[in-house]
């Protein structure tokens, strides 16, 4: 069992940075056998898989498409992953999603709420 909650979103200009946290908690902690992602969706278009950190030891991938401008993070002992965003562009407005699966699942099961990113021109 997994709980997700996003923090950070805003409104922010384009070109500017900001850095949103996923805190996780839950009967599964420490949470060694999971991977926890950051997704994020615009209405109307598929979610898009941003990147992963491996709970243990901490391993992190981010996506092609923003490894230029984003990065992952975890803080174990906070359990807090980080994506820290920079450069930003209107289009990376979408609402901001973390999620966690077991590492030998293949869906993700647990989400959370999303919080919203909005880039102004």
């Amino acid at each position: 069992q997994v709980q997700l909650v996003e923090s950070g979103g805003a409104l922010v200009q384009a070109g500017g940075s900001l850095s949103l946290s996923c805190a996780v908690s839950g009967s599964d902690s420490p949470f060694n056998n999971y991977l926890v992602g950051w997704f994020r969706q615009v209405p109307g278009k598929e979610r898009e898989f941003l990147g992963h950190v491996v709970w243990w030891p901490g391993t992190t991938i981010v996506a092609d498409s923003v490894k230029d401008r984003f990065s992952i993070s975890r803080d174990r002992a906070k359990s807090t992953m980080t994506l820290q965003m920079s450069s930003l562009k209107p289009e990376d407005t979408a609402v901001y999603y973390c999620a966690a699966r077991l590492t030998w699942k293949y869906e993700y099961e647990y989400w959370g709420p999303g919080t919203q990113v909005t880039v102004s021109s």
